[in-house]
């Protein structure tokens, strides 16, 4: 028989990675959004569940577990309804980690894989996002230009998460002579904190996801080897890397919206004004009823990306139309929520302003998470 829900085994890493978010995450949410800065020992607490070391090989000293798609859609997604900016904290590693996996060279993954199979929590960042108003990731601005010995890398990076601590950098570039050949492709390259000609900026003020750290990078002709270069003369297989983060993007936007609709649907029945629940409002009834859809069709999306990843088919276009639809749908879920608490959307005894300022962030952002 087709099944279309998760094993009994992703139903145990589900709930008890909705335990650990409701217990964990929530409580510090707030706390994170208030000081612009990630409570103290947070991302230590979230690496010790094992989301990054258990999914990489033995040889490394990984639990050699087979990566599931599927599987880390479920865990981000609980992450995410617990916070949003926590759950990309701590899980934006992975991003790194998992794309020396893929599309890294065993020299690069003797080199790397290890540090994130630790007992502390590794921090290493994707820089994708660039400062453009028409930013496309498959037509980047930042240029890597081959030279004898390796490539220089010149562009400018925005919302590089975790970049104030990151040891290196996964930085996408246009590769304007791909292998010689006169050609250009999409490449990453590694690079590390301190190479020359890279400055990472103060960190950003953001509109939401206030705890989440976030920096700048600018590189003026940062000269790389040419074993910096993820997957040596191979590369990688851009469309995949990207597919997987927009597949994680849509989950935590999943996440965002069920915990709006789960605080909503209370806050509605609780709520009484000129003598009945304002649940019992057909205004307020609809859009309730409308969170509950959108919410379900978010998740359907977003599971069908995962699948076509984890089927190892060409999941572009599932990634695309998830992550697409989750964050039209996420933003208008989270408007709606505020609609429901009325004026007390607005203040921050509760946690509705927060979402919806996290929605309107998350929305526009591409490779702050992978599955």
């Amino acid at each position: 028989m087709i099944s279309f829900g998760p094993t009994e085994e992703q139903e145990v890493v589900r709930d008890a990675m909705r335990e650990f978010s409701e217990q964990v995450l929530r409580p510090l949410a707030r706390e994170a959004d208030e000081a612009s800065a990630l409570p103290d020992g947070v991302l230590d607490q979230v690496w010790e569940l094992g989301l990054t070391n258990t999914q990489l090989p033995e040889e490394f000293g990984g639990g050699g577990e087979a990566r599931s798609p599927i599987t880390n859609a479920l865990i981000l997604e609980e992450l995410a309804f617990g916070d949003p900016a926590l759950a990309i904290a701590a899980t934006h590693p992975s991003v790194f980690a998992f794309a020396i996996n893929d599309f890294g060279t065993e020299d690069q993954k003797g080199a790397y894989l290890p540090r994130f199979c630790e007992e502390r929590f590794a921090a290493a960042s994707l820089a994708l996002i660039e400062p453009s108003p028409a930013f496309d990731p498959f037509a980047l601005q930042t240029t890597a230009e081959a030279k004898e010995d390796g490539f220089v890398l010149t562009g400018s990076k925005r919302f590089v998460v975790l970049g104030d601590r990151a040891e290196h950098f996964l930085v996408l570039a246009r590769n304007v002579q791909s292998a010689g050949t006169g050609t250009e492709s999409l490449d990453a390259f590694i690079v590390a904190k301190d190479a020359a000609g890279l400055t990472i900026g103060d960190l950003e003020l953001n509109l939401g996801m206030k705890g989440l750290p976030t920096v700048s990078l600018e590189l003026d002709k940062v000269e790389v080897p040419a074993e910096a270069r993820l997957g040596g003369e191979a590369g990688i297989d851009a469309g995949r890397l990207l597919a997987g983060t927009r597949t994680a993007n849509s989950a935590l936007l999943v996440g965002l919206a069920r915990a709006v609709r789960e605080y909503a649907i209370p806050y509605a029945k609780d709520r009484h004004a000129f003598g009945e629940a304002i649940a019992q409002k057909q205004a307020i009834a609809f859009m309730l009823s409308n969170m509950q859809i959108e919410t379900h069709a978010m998740r359907w999306l977003t599971w069908k990306a995962a699948a076509t990843l984890e089927s190892r088919e060409e999941a572009t276009k599932a990634a695309i139309f998830a992550h697409r639809y989750t964050a039209e749908q996420g933003m208008k879920l989270a408007d709606d929520g505020l609609q429901v608490l009325g004026g007390h959307g607005f203040i921050r005894e509760h946690p509705v302003e927060m979402w919806y300022r996290a929605a309107r962030t998350l929305s526009v952002l591409e490779g702050v998470a992978a599955v």
